[in-house]
């Protein structure tokens, strides 16, 4: 006698199939319209059409979540500082490529750069990713000293209130800029260099 297939579950053909990358792209939305401290898992699970275990399949919880999302962010930013440079390149010219790469980077990964900067250190994960944009901070502020040594960057300004002039204005770019708006990631780049390095750069004396 031919047997007659027993039914799916309701649904269970029509739910999303995500991986932990796609998972963590909507978690990143929700975390960044929401916040973070304000977004339990059922509602990224609600968001993801998911049930909660099946989101613990692919991570411990959403401070695993907010761990991936904020490491990616500050990966590609330490990748711009870390990059290998023309030795003969000064340390202006290496200092305006950063600026570039950190605006690149921002085009690129728009939605962790945001939430990498709304963290307020509430957790074991926000505390890290503090200090790892602490000790980013610090190397770009000695980068600025050794610009000012070498005559190319303006000494009037202190090279840690300087480093966060830099990037406050960088950083700033998350509350506006929207990739795809007319405006190319090249072209904001472009529009941050000249600004920020015709205010410091050294002018020769009259």
């Amino acid at each position: 006698m031919e047997r007659t297939p027993a039914p799916s579950a309701p649904g269970l053909r029509d739910r999303p199939v995500y991986d932990r990358d796609s998972l963590l792209e909507v978690a990143v939305v929700v975390f960044n319209e929401r916040g973070y401290d304000r977004t339990g898992m059922e509602e990224l699970a609600r968001r993801l059409g998911l049930s909660k275990s099946s989101i613990y399949h692919h991570v411990s919880g959403k401070e695993e979540l907010l761990d991936l999302a904020v490491s990616r962010a500050l990966d590609a930013l330490f990748a711009v500082l870390d990059e290998d440079d023309d030795p003969q390149a000064t340390a202006t010219s290496r200092l305006e490529r950063i600026v570039r790469g950190s605006v690149a980077v921002l085009a690129a990964e728009l939605p962790y750069v945001t939430l990498l900067l709304r963290i307020h250190g509430n957790s074991e994960v926000e505390l890290r990713a503090l200090e790892r944009r602490r000790a980013f901070d610090h190397r770009v502020a000695e980068l600025v000293a050794r610009a000012v040594e070498e005559g190319g960057v303006r000494g009037d300004v202190e090279p840690h209130v300087a480093s966060r002039l830099l990037f406050g204005i960088v950083n700033s770019l998350v509350e506006w800029y929207r990739p795809g708006g007319g405006l190319s990631a090249a072209a904001l780049a472009d529009a941050v260099a000249t600004v920020l390095f015709e205010g410091l750069r050294q002018r020769p004396a009259p």
